[in-house]
């Protein structure tokens, strides 16, 4: 269901005292200007030449059909140079044409061809020359982005990160609008994997004007997030979301711990530090191998298989092999699971690993970190290997290797970027589940599994509102529903859905893995996570009368008022034979209301 427009006015923070005037997107003349300006020679030749060619017929003896003297008056002499320069010609008007004339018409045919071929000359440099092109490719972005009338999101930066995200979210039906420096980048929008025009615009994301052009005033734009590879970059872009529309959520890449701070003081909503966060994911897979088991698979692209438990090692010594900050932030993390790490430069001799438990090789040549990932697995077979990749070109070299662990910063930022933007109440789940301990997660991922299967699951966020759940709003206001009955199959509410209720938020508090029992108010928020046509089956639910009155008493009613009119109450089978719930287990959950 289409989303309100973000109001255009935006309120005043500590940050932004003042409302300024939000800088315009206006709709560029530079494509006319370099047009007038390539063209003006050209132009002023034709006239001149066809001037002269005029006057001169008008001057050139001839005579009428009687013999008698005549000459051509300017409408004449002008009417036929018009289809006689343009080469058409219809023949001599309005008497056959003296030598004198004919003479000087053939002088007028070869200067305006000379004419012609120099301004269509002109045509073809224009038609190749750049600032042109990208004049007229300002004015089409502009005007794709000012036509927009539902809610998109702005990437600045089209690079790994970027296309990635763009291609995920555009399988999602979300509409997205790309800000790239690189114009041969941009290309790759309407040769890549999206299914849906996406505007793009080679410029400066840094320049409020280039974000304005982007559509970040435009009342539909709903969040934007700055995945460039450069710090600078990442930073102003958030500086100006947050001081120009500081009620546009705004999703950021950091590489330092100062750039976060920085950004964390402009109230990004989200800021995703790499190598800050892939230490956290290292200590809990080495703490709670459960937790950290749930948590990937959560994150990991949907029906994605459930990674295999892999086991701990011991307690120990571990060697950090960096050229780079990462290796003393790595260190950090890993001194509260170690007995000693040992931080040493890639670029030196092997490292002695015989009596390592653990070695993450974490320099910024992937090459080399693979080369000493296979140096410690040779000298030590059991120990504990994590491998930095800058990309996902070595990805089937690492899945021959098979180390423990694989940090790919780009791989690891697009999934943290991806759960927050598609449903951010997941995200506040994923939080919550991250701190748990390993009998909670593998109870729940136990469940999860026994529910919709190995395959990782999609997660939506609905709200019982008039707006986007009407028949079950109307319900409610009348009835008593709980949270199992809106989950039952609308085919057979004996067996559930293929969804699991994480989140249930009431008056801004958040009540996580609601039991079926609990009853819905109009206004509730809930988060569940399952099969994709179990949440297609959920908004057949939320949009069907008939639906939600099978779900919650097992009535079976006609879909039509005709029919409810002219048709008694009739018990469903499945509710004569049984009154309870199943426990488990992916049932059918296709949309299709019950026959009636």
């Amino acid at each position: 269901m289409q989303r309100a427009p973000v109001r255009a006015r935006s309120p005043r923070t500590v940050l932004r005292r003042v409302n300024v005037r939000l800088p315009q997107a206006e709709a560029s003349t530079d494509a006319i200007f370099i047009l007038m300006r390539r063209m003006r020679g050209p132009l002023v030749l034709l006239m001149l030449l066809f001037t002269v060619d005029v006057v001169g017929l008008t001057l050139m003896p001839g005579t009428d059909a009687a013999g008698n003297p005549h000459r051509l008056t300017v409408f004449d002499a002008f009417y036929f140079m018009s289809y006689t320069a343009t080469t058409i010609g219809f023949g001599e008007t309005p008497y056959p044409f003296s030598i004198a004339q004919r003479l000087w018409v053939t002088f007028a045919i070869y200067n305006s061809v000379v004419g012609w071929a120099y301004a269509i000359g002109a045509i073809l440099r224009l038609l190749g020359d750049r600032a042109f092109l990208a004049a007229v490719a300002r004015q089409r972005f502009a005007r794709q982005v000012r036509l927009l009338r539902e809610p998109f999101l702005i990437i600045a930066g089209y690079g790994q990160m970027g296309r990635t995200v763009a291609e995920t979210l555009d399988a999602q039906g979300r509409r997205l609008v790309v800000v790239d420096t690189d114009d041969r980048v941009l290309d790759q929008l309407a040769g890549g994997k999206l299914t849906i025009d996406v505007p793009g615009i080679a410029g400066d994301a840094r320049d409020p004007h280039t974000l304005a052009l982007a559509g970040l005033t435009h009342p539909y734009c709903e969040g934007v997030l700055a995945l460039t590879h450069h710090d600078a970059v990442n930073l102003a872009v958030v500086m100006a979301v947050k001081l120009l529309r500081p009620e546009v959520p705004v999703y950021a890449r950091a590489n330092t711990a100062a750039v976060t701070a920085t950004m964390r003081d402009f109230g990004a909503r989200g800021i995703i530090n790499p190598y800050d966060r892939y230490g956290d994911y290292l200590t809990l897979q080495l703490r709670r191998p459960a937790t950290y088991r749930l948590v990937t698979w959560l994150l990991a692209p949907y029906d994605a298989p459930l990674p295999a438990l892999r086991p701990v090692p011991p307690t120990g010594r571990w060697v950090v092999a960096s050229d780079d900050h990462f290796g003393a932030d790595i260190a950090a993390d890993l001194a509260d699971v170690a007995t000693r790490v040992d931080v040493v430069s890639c670029q030196d001799d092997l490292p002695d690993v015989s009596l390592a438990v653990g070695l993450v090789a974490g320099g910024s040549d992937e090459n080399r970190n693979l080369a000493l990932a296979a140096h410690a697995r040779l000298e030590n077979p059991a120990i504990f290997i994590s491998v930095r990749a800058q990309s996902e070109a070595l990805l089937p070299l690492l899945d021959a290797f098979a180390p423990d662990s694989v940090f790919i910063p780009a791989r690891l930022t697009v999934s943290e970027a991806l759960a927050r933007v598609i449903t951010p109440d997941f995200w506040t789940f994923f939080l919550h589940a991250f701190e748990q301990d390993e009998a909670w997660s593998t109870a729940l991922l136990e469940r999860l599994v026994a529910r919709q299967g190995e395959g990782s699951p999609a997660s939506r966020r609905f709200v019982l509102d008039a707006a986007t759940a009407p028949e079950v709003t109307d319900w409610l206001e009348r009835h008593r529903l709980t949270v199992g009955d809106l989950l039952g199959d609308p085919a057979d509410r004996d067996r559930p859905l293929a969804l699991v209720p994480l989140i249930l938020s009431r008056a801004g508090r958040d009540r996580f893995l609601p039991g079926d029992d609990v009853e819905l108010q109009v206004g509730d928020e809930l988060v569940v996570a399952g099969r994709d046509s179990a949440i297609d089956a959920l908004e057949h639910t939320l949009t069907h009368p008939a639906a939600v009155q099978y779900v919650a008493t097992g009535e079976v009613v006609p879909a039509t008022l005709v029919f409810r009119a002219l048709s008694p109450r009739v018990d469903h089978p499945a509710r004569r034979r049984s009154t309870g719930r199943g426990a488990a287990g992916p049932g059918p959950s296709g949309p299709a209301a019950p026959p009636g």
